[in-house]
């Protein structure tokens, strides 16, 4: 098992990967909170989309006031926020960091969001730590986002552990990441949902991911979230629509194909696989049911 042996006696080094895209209006409130973090040391590595508003200039601007913050070169279209995150996964060194965090670029993060993540990773002698969040509106409506269901034996293939805005892992998981992802560039390129993907990815090698039911952020929500919190009405008919229009099954089936030869699971996508072992594809038990149904009725 690949464990990595944090020395104790000083703050972790983290490195925080920020995607950004036309963000110029909220992005310097997120990065303010990021590093107003408790006893970490952070490096902020940001990507940026092309835009065509105010964000490049304002992370360059931001970069000058803090030598913590690394602006990589501009100057790429990737159209969504995995394909950054997969540029930031490809060119960030992370050798000299312990720990690898994920960020969006308008959300609010607790002072000891980080801290608090690294001392249940040590405590749990995990690798990866996710958590539920607290989503939010501009109207100031809240609404708790829960994701730290038990986890069952092939969840990792079907869900994300929660938002990829929770997401803290160890550098060498990551560097481990990293290698498979430079070396399956165009496949993993073509996976939509790059939380889902680092899950199934760490899950499939046996690697231990603790899912926290504390929440130490604001998951803010308005109409250019790509996913979003999968909350409402709205919500729920937009998810409806992608499982009719085949998107999940394709990413379940895209994700499976890159990483289900190496586990130790033994997971397939054959009808009666999944029927047999239904209860084991999701955490929360409405939806295991409600996937049940979806393979029964072939709408899955």
């Amino acid at each position: 098992m690949l464990m990595k042996n944090i020395i104790h006696n000083h703050n972790p080094y983290i490195a925080v990967l920020l995607a950004a895209h036309n963000s110029g209006e909220r992005i310097e409130e997120q990065i303010n909170t990021i590093l107003s973090q408790k006893n970490v040391n952070i490096n902020i590595f940001i990507s940026i989309d092309i835009s065509n508003d105010d964000t490049l200039n304002l992370c360059n601007r931001l970069k000058q006031k803090n030598e913590c913050i690394k602006v990589l070169p501009y100057g790429e279209h990737f159209g969504g926020a995995a394909k950054n995150f997969y540029r930031l996964i490809r060119d960030v060194d992370f050798s000299n960091f312990d720990y690898v965090s994920l960020a969006d670029q308008d959300d609010i993060w607790l002072p000891e969001k980080l801290s608090h993540a690294v001392k249940i990773l040590q405590n749990n002698k995990a690798v990866a730590y996710s958590s539920d969040v607290m989503a939010f509106w501009d109207n100031k409506v809240e609404k708790l986002v829960k994701k730290s269901f038990p986890q069952k034996r092939f969840d990792y293939y079907f869900e994300s552990p929660g938002p990829g805005c929770t997401f803290l892992l160890d550098s060498d998981s990551v560097m481990l990441f990293q290698v498979f992802t430079n070396n399956n560039w165009d496949e993993v390129n073509d996976i939509d949902s790059h939380d889902f993907f680092m899950y199934a990815f760490i899950r499939s090698r046996g690697l231990p991911w603790y899912i926290d039911s504390k929440v130490l952020m604001l998951y803010r929500q308005h109409e250019s979230n790509q996913f979003g919190s999968n909350i409402g009405f709205k919500a729920y008919l937009k998810r409806i629509k992608m499982i009719k229009n085949g998107w999940y099954r394709s990413e379940v089936s895209k994700i499976s194909a890159l990483i289900s030869v190496d586990d130790p699971n033994k997971f397939n996508l054959r009808r009666w696989f999944l029927i047999k072992n239904f209860y084991q594809l999701r955490r929360k038990k409405r939806d295991v049911f409600l996937l049940l149904l979806m393979i029964l009725f072939r709408f899955f």
